[in-house]
């Protein structure tokens, strides 16, 4: 498996730290990736988090763009300045920082949700509920289908 897939609620330790799911960090070492390109969700209070991979493909998306139009300008603040690198530790652990706590929300438990090529850290009590909002929109897709 390549993929994040499922989701898990891990606790954040006494120093800090959380501990990447193991199916997670299985992905990772696949992967190899020893460092995580993490970015504020720019349209819901959750990190998108994955390798340096993430990061090329927003930085390859720029590269299309004129350099001298505002939203390439746009772009780059939001993937480069509001972008971090966060390092897992031997034991696959990461700090939960200011950069997490401040545009998540997270206390003392992460949601870590899988997203195919890069996972999410949330709030535990955020996700439940837009994974709910994310159903419903699904159903009344559904249903204005039938």
């Amino acid at each position: 498996m390549d993929r994040f897939l499922s989701n898990a609620v891990n606790r954040v330790d006494s120093k800090g730290r959380v501990s990447v799911p193991a199916l997670f960090r299985t992905v990772l070492q696949r992967r190899g990736l020893g460092e995580l390109y993490a970015l504020q969700a720019i349209d819901m209070p959750a990190i998108d988090t994955g390798g340096t991979d993430l990061l090329e493909r927003y930085e390859e998306r720029l590269a299309q763009d004129d350099p001298f139009l505002r939203s390439s300008d746009d772009m780059s603040i939001f993937f480069h300045g509001d972008g971090a690198f966060l390092k897992p530790d031997g034991e696959g652990r990461i700090s939960v920082t200011d950069f997490i706590r401040e545009h998540t929300g997270i206390t003392d438990e992460v949601a870590f949700v899988g997203r195919g090529h890069f996972f999410q850290m949330w709030k535990p009590e955020t996700f439940r509920a837009y994974r709910e909002e994310v159903r419903a929109r699904l159903r009344a897709q559904r249903e204005a289908q039938a």
